[in-house]
């Protein structure tokens, strides 16, 4: 993934981070800092508040207590109610949904793409190069007049990607992303987040996939069942702690770590 020593300042500060769905806790007391241009996965089993924690990030929902900084400035639910506000971080933080289908609904991928920058006031000349930028980015030369919906996943995934680069956010937050992707989507999708982050781009990615996550980052940050931190390692290092991986209930017993050329392997010996 990218250099980050050519960065170094925070990206995101998230401190004592507390947060509970009708009483329910999901988030216990969260503390972390992601640089700019870093590549950072969230790891965890279902239900340990990844998710939330990256709807937090994207200014969707608000700690009930602690606070999250984005670039030093705090995103506060008082300061998201202003809609330049909002629509400034919105613009700086790109989110790609676990759902593809909960992003689009505009009548073709040309009129998706195009929304955001709309939304920004950009002039129809600049929205048409940058959304052309962004297709042909993507490779997505023949979707430009295909409807969402009728799209395949990994169409999907490119079409909702391109929506959001479109506004040149400097996060790229991901969530599950490789969900429901065919092999060939996966590998293109990894390849893509690589370029993202060598281009400076900071990413974040939750994902379940203990094959592609030392893919897409260089630091793991591992979420257990009690909604804390377990830790916040090396993606390989994490990867390589069987034990750890067991506690989180992410794998089995059965499951046997291989190391080749510096990668880690999953296989299932029973």
């Amino acid at each position: 993934m990218g250099n980050i020593e050519l960065f170094g300042t925070e990206a995101v500060e998230l401190n004592n981070i507390c947060y509970a769905y009708e009483g329910n806790t999901a988030l216990d007391n969260i503390t972390l800092r992601i640089r700019k241009g870093e590549a950072v996965a969230f790891m965890g089993p279902n239900g340990s508040g990844k998710s939330t924690l990256l709807k937090i990030i994207n200014g969707l929902i608000f700690p009930d207590s602690g606070s999250y900084l984005f670039c030093g400035d705090e995103v506060t639910e008082k300061k998201m109610k202003d809609s330049a506000y909002a629509k400034s971080l919105h613009k700086r933080i790109g989110f790609i949904f676990q759902n593809s289908d909960a992003q689009l609904f505009n009548t073709t991928v040309y009129d998706e793409i195009a929304f955001g920058p709309r939304q920004m006031g950009m002039d129809e000349e600049a929205v048409r190069q940058r959304t052309e930028d962004c297709i042909s980015m993507l490779g997505i030369e023949h979707l430009r007049e295909r409807s969402p919906y009728h799209l395949s996943g990994g169409e999907k995934h490119k079409a909702a990607i391109a929506s959001v680069l479109a506004l040149n956010p400097e996060l790229l937050v991901l969530d599950e992303p490789m969900i429901g992707l065919d092999p060939r989507s996966q590998r293109w999708l990894v390849d893509f987040l690589a370029q993202m982050n060598e281009a400076g781009k900071t990413i974040i990615t939750s994902t379940h996939n203990l094959d592609l996550v030392q893919e897409v980052s260089d630091r793991a940050i591992l979420f257990g069942e009690e909604h804390k931190i377990l830790a916040d390692e090396k993606t390989a290092d994490i990867l390589g702690n069987q034990p750890l991986l067991v506690s989180a209930n992410l794998v089995d017993e059965y499951y046997h770590v291989h190391h080749d050329n510096g990668h880690v392997h999953f296989h299932d010996h029973e």
